[in-house]
């Protein structure tokens, strides 16, 4: 299959069936995917931007040699196939040799490496993980001074296994980087080194010695692994607040990436190469630059540790590409508006045929300005760690909607349906009616660990079977394109990561002279969004915003939580009941980010409405004084994903008297997500 073009070929797919071949796990996978051709590229990782042309490349051999290594290692530490493995890493490729040789021995659970200590170790802890494994002590890192100091904490951990960094340079730099790192552990933890600063139930072990002394030829457990056992844990529902862990199957991801490819088809596999920047915590990066790749024998190069937040990587990313001829690559909207800061130049980027955009709504004026400015399409997506990962795609061969989050993938159903007050199933939306999107297939995941947070996940779709409530709103048009409308869920995101609003909330709850606080998402074109809280003080109390905000930075582990903005209000809205009205500020925080965006871009004295639209969600009204302000108005508003027209006031001639207000109105196609 050469790839998708339109509904009717996912459909086409679906009648020819996944057949009874498909690999029962997503180590098999990997295998069959090597076996296309062992020898071709399989992994590829520069530690830093500068140094893009001398990267570490491992054959598909080789892969599929350290993953076999790793997953003996656990074996012999004890995993078995109900242990959990958890890593807590920047992008290594050690990082996937943990993810799937984790999977083939047990079960592996991700973790936010940008996390405080406090939050890594709740999560530690939620999962009940009984090996760990992250980085050892380094100069210019702080990840092991974050984890060590929550390890007397997890009375679960059995095992510690440190990545080296210095075991990624070579030759004389390779020694002076070990040099360093011995000098770092002196440092932190005196003559006795690391074994004094861990609990002495916990065995410590450095992973390169560890993997060296294992078989990569077969796995050494006798195990027959099956899609039905549990592969991977995945926190979700914002990398902050209250631990929720996704449970996913072996058959979850099998399933999604085959959907995938052969969606894809041709676009990802032999000779293809892909780019992978996104942290190796989310599911983007793990499935898409990751099992996806692997299964169709493509060539991942994996751009420094941090990816696209590492130094240079986004200055020199068009070099990266030329020197690598990167075929695709996958980003959210806030890197694609990075880029469009750095010309191509002289730079041949003939090699890209697209990038894929996910994890947040894209601004239709910059995927526009982006596709004009550089040639390269962007297929904007849909996807959520409970569907494994990506649930629809605009189609590589076919019409790429602009503003829609595309076609569903073949194998897994995707519609919209009216709900009743209580939530309950009604009936199927026809064509462009907007009700609430749920999915169903092999890719969906088992739930949730804690079994309170299950309520409500799961919806009988009107067919008896059992469908996932995604919490968001869209609709489908008659050609099959989805498109978002609005969310539900209160999930602030940031830069493609969630923030649950309780991880602001509930501090601000804590503080002596707050009586309630509710935080909302203020749309933001460099971030996408960011938080802001709003407070109502308790009274005969008083407190400053600066206060408050200064008692929250003692209370919130994860820094991208921490709110922008702080508003004291007299009153919060609130619903029939007495629940805070969310949408209320949050439109309140809209309408200023917008007003505050023209002023910057020149445009003064608009008026700006923000309207309900059944299709698109909120939709702008702008009211211009002066018509030269239409160009730079329409530039600013484009940065944001609302559909927006603007009128231009229409001033009265001297001769007539101004009985009211007319004005001259031009359309200007906005984002429909």
């Amino acid at each position: 299959m050469k790839g998708v073009a339109n509904v009717h070929d996912v459909l086409a797919i679906e009648t020819q069936g996944q057949g009874a071949d498909l690999p029962s796990s997503t180590y098999e996978m990997i295998c069959r995917g090597a076996a296309i051709n062992p020898s071709a590229p399989a992994l590829s990782f520069f530690a830093t931007a500068g140094d893009y042309r001398n990267a570490e490349c491992w054959t598909y051999s080789e892969l599929v040699r350290d993953v076999t290594r790793t997953a003996n290692m656990f074996e012999g530490l004890g995993v078995q196939r109900d242990s959990v493995v958890a890593y807590v890493l920047p992008n290594l490729p050690e990082t996937h040799f943990v993810i799937w040789g984790g999977e083939a021995a047990g079960i592996v659970c991700a973790i936010n490496p940008l996390l405080e200590g406090e939050a890594i170790g709740e999560l530690l802890n939620a999962s009940g993980a009984s090996v760990l494994v992250t980085l050892a002590p380094f100069p210019g890192t702080d990840l092991w001074q974050k984890v060590q100091t929550v390890l007397h904490k997890l009375p679960c951990l059995q095992h510690l296994v440190l990545v080296n960094p210095a075991d990624r340079m070579q030759g004389e730099k390779g020694s002076a980087a070990r040099m360093l790192q011995r000098g770092e552990c002196s440092k932190l933890h005196g003559p006795g080194g690391i074994h004094g600063a861990v609990p002495s139930h916990v065995g410590i072990h450095d992973f390169g010695t560890a993997i060296a002394g294992e078989s990569g030829v077969a796995l050494s457990s006798t195990r027959r692994m099956s899609i039905d056992d549990v592969s991977s844990f995945f926190c979700t529902g914002g990398t902050t607040g209250l631990p929720k862990i996704a449970i996913r199957r072996q058959g979850n991801e099998v399933a999604n990436a085959w959907n995938a490819g052969q969606f894809f088809g041709e676009s990802i596999g032999p000779g293809k190469t892909i780019f992978c920047g996104l942290p190796l915590f989310h599911v983007n990066a793990v499935m898409v630059t990751g099992l996806l790749a692997f299964s169709r024998g493509a060539h991942v190069v994996l751009g420094t540790p941090q990816g696209y937040r590492g130094e240079g990587v986004v200055k020199r990313f068009w070099e990266i590409v030329e020197h690598y001829r990167i075929n695709f690559f996958s980003a959210v909207p806030t890197l694609y508006g990075s880029l469009l800061d750095v010309p191509i130049g002289e730079h041949d980027v003939s090699s890209l045929e697209y990038g894929l955009c996910g994890a947040a709504p894209m601004p239709v004026e910059l995927l526009r300005t982006f596709q004009d400015r550089t040639g390269i399409r962007i297929l904007e997506g849909y996807g959520l760690t409970e569907g494994t990962c990506i649930s629809s795609v605009n189609p590589p061969l076919g019409e790429r909607r602009v503003g829609s989050i595309g076609l569903r993938l073949p194998g897994q159903a995707m519609k919209a349906v009216v709900v009743d007050e209580t939530g309950r199933y009604v009936r199927d939306c026809v064509a462009d009616e907007v009700g609430q999107l749920l999915i169903s297939g092999p890719n969906v995941f088992a739930g949730y660990t804690r079994p309170e947070q299950n309520s409500g996940v799961w919806m009988e779709g009107g067919d008896g079977g059992r469908w996932l409530n995604t919490g968001d709103l869209g609709r489908c048009d008659p050609d099959g394109y989805f498109w978002l409308t609005g969310r539900k869920k209160e999930l602030i995101i940031r830069g493609g990561h969630n923030i649950d609003p309780a991880a602001i909330e509930e501090p601000l709850h804590r503080h002596p002279a707050v009586q309630i606080a509710a935080a909302v998402g203020r749309p933001d074109i460099h971030a996408g969004e960011l938080p802001v809280a709003y407070v109502q003080l308790k009274p005969g109390t008083t407190a400053t915003e600066a206060e408050l905000a200064e008692f929250l930075r003692h209370e919130i582990n994860e820094r991208a939580a921490l709110p922008k903005g702080i508003r004291i209000v007299d009153a919060m809205p609130l619903t029939g009941v007495g629940k805070i009205f969310k949408p209320a500020l949050k439109r309140r925080e809209t309408a200023d980010a917008l007003r505050s965006a023209l002023v910057e871009a020149g445009v003064e004295d608009a008026t700006i409405s923000l309207i309900d639209d059944t299709l698109r969600g909120i939709a702008l009204q702008v009211e211009l004084a002066d018509s030269a302000f239409e160009a730079l108005a329409s530039s600013a508003l484009g940065r944001f994903p609302f559909a927006f027209s603007i009128s231009v006031a229409v001033r009265p001639s001297r001769a007539e008297q101004p009985t009211g207000t007319d004005a001259a109105v031009t359309d200007t196609p906005g984002s429909s997500t």
